[in-house]
């Protein structure tokens, strides 16, 4: 794995907009280094066997059956409306358009 340098540190910092001062530099270069040695460990690894997955955990539905129920009625939901023509909510315009 390629070393990361200074230059890599100032350029990834570029697209972020950071500035960071000498020590912060080295600090990042060494930190990043070690992520991508890490990274290189993991490649290194026979996942022939192991089936892929999009959670560690077994993850299931946690969402309640979707029923009919009883709903408002057109009186009942216009009573905190502020602007309501008795069959419409009155919002104000926000959109040009024909």
């Amino acid at each position: 794995m390629a070393k990361i340098t200074l230059e890599d540190v100032d350029y990834v910092a570029g697209l972020a907009h950071l500035t960071l001062n000498p020590e912060t530099r080295e600090a990042m270069a060494r930190d990043l280094g070690s992520i991508l040695e890490y990274i290189d460990q993991l490649e290194r690894l026979d996942t022939s066997g192991v089936e892929p997955m999009m959670h560690v955990l077994d993850v299931t539905n946690v969402y309640r059956e979707d029923t009919v129920g009883e709903s408002l009625s057109q009186e009942d939901a216009f009573k905190n409306a502020p602007k309501t023509d008795g069959e419409y909510f009155l919002v104000p315009k926000i959109l040009d358009g024909e």
